[in-house]
């Protein structure tokens, strides 16, 4: 927060300088060319209107039209009065100083207000001195103002936007993260559920042990879920070591499901966020094999490095049901798809020949292998 206000306070002993010197050095110039008299009115004014510029306390809206209010007046006095022409050069400096601040920060009716108040000193300046340059000044002091006005909220419109659309994506990305971990561990709850029922049926005894097992996967779904709220917390990827991955297929196993991991390449030499996407390829095809392909014996897992992108590919050998050919590319599979794009990789995923489903993805490392 400090930044912000020394940038403030350092704009605004600038704006004090300059002001500081433009009205003596108008106030000296009317009083060489009009006269010793004339020279106090401008400096009156000018100094009213930039001493209002420098007010950063409350809404700009009210120095903004205090400051008009000023301005416009002082435009009236030289219509009655012989003086120079207003608004004077160091008084439409600190007009546009006052238009500008006003219409970037003020809703859209208060920098119209303010706007339209401009236009009226503007034009009201014109006809009361039609043949003086110093209306046509402060016509165009207006117009910079108002364009600097607009284009800093026009920018600050775009950053809110930005900010936005990246928080719509966090939240779509905690809910395909959330959907990845948690969705792994409640399919084995489901299963050893699904198991104990079986088991109370015909062997009372072992109802202690498939619980235990039950209450084991149900605390592992919450550490889980935990770590990836921690984990989008702290905007770190999931590691994809040999030991997370064969951790993957374990638990997979555990299911009573054959399964072989083989994994040709070096992961401690990925780019954290090619690793992060690798374990979750890998997680999301467990998944979505223990949801849909109940009936598969085997699935191979494959991590291969070539040249620079890393290849990862998950085969199952579960029959083909009829009329259920696209069945396994669900939500998780589309948010993996999206991941491995935004890597500059692919990602496909169908029925292999014959029988069992295939997923097969390929993420850039961003680097080219040795020789």
């Amino acid at each position: 927060m400090r930044s912000p206000l020394r940038l403030a306070t350092a704009v605004d002993a600038g704006l004090g300088v300059v002001f500081a010197v433009a009205v003596p050095f108008q106030a000296y110039q009317v009083a060489d060319v009009w006269g010793a008299g004339y020279w106090w009115f401008g400096a009156a004014v000018a100094g009213s209107v930039c001493a209002l510029a420098l007010v950063r306390r409350g809404s700009p809206l009210w120095p903004a039209v205090a400051g008009l209010a000023v301005a416009m007046l002082a435009v009236l006095v030289t219509r009655l009065v012989h003086l120079p022409a207003e608004p004077s050069p160091a008084a439409s400096l600190g007009l546009a100083v006052l238009v500008a601040r006003a219409v970037r920060t003020l809703p859209a009716r208060g920098a119209c207000v303010v706007g339209g108040a401009g236009t009226a000193v503007v034009v009201a300046a014109l006809l009361v001195s039609p043949r003086s340059p110093v209306p046509v000044l402060g016509g165009l002091a207006w117009l910079a103002g108002v364009a600097a006005g607009l284009g800093t909220r026009l920018q600050a419109a775009r950053r809110r936007a930005a900010a936005e659309r990246v928080r719509r994506a966090e939240r779509l990305e905690l809910a395909r993260e959330l959907h990845d971990v948690v969705a792994h561990h409640i399919t084995s709850i489901v299963l050893q559920a699904q198991a104990a029922r079986l088991v109370t049926a015909k062997h009372p005894d072992r109802t202690a042990g498939c619980l235990a097992g039950i209450e084991t996967a149900g605390s592992e779904a919450l550490n889980a879920t935990r770590r990836v709220v921690g984990l989008l917390r702290d905007a770190a990827p999931v590691a994809a070591g040999h030991e997370r991955l064969a951790e993957l297929v374990e638990g997979f196993e555990s299911h009573g499901r054959r399964a072989r991991l083989r994994l040709d390449a070096e992961p401690s030499g990925w780019p954290p966020e090619v690793s992060s996407t690798v374990y979750r390829v890998v997680r999301e095809s467990l998944t979505n094999v223990s949801r849909h392909a109940r009936h598969a014996r085997t699935v191979a897992v494959g991590v291969a490095q070539h040249d620079a992108a890393v290849t990862v590919e998950v085969e199952d050998d579960a029959p083909q049901a009829p009329g259920r050919r696209h069945r396994r590319a669900g939500y998780g599979l589309i948010g993996m798809r999206e991941r491995v794009e935004a890597l500059g990789g692919t990602l496909t995923a169908g029925p292999r020949p014959g029988s069992g489903w295939a997923v097969r993805a390929t993420i850039p490392t961003g680097e080219r292998e040795r020789p």
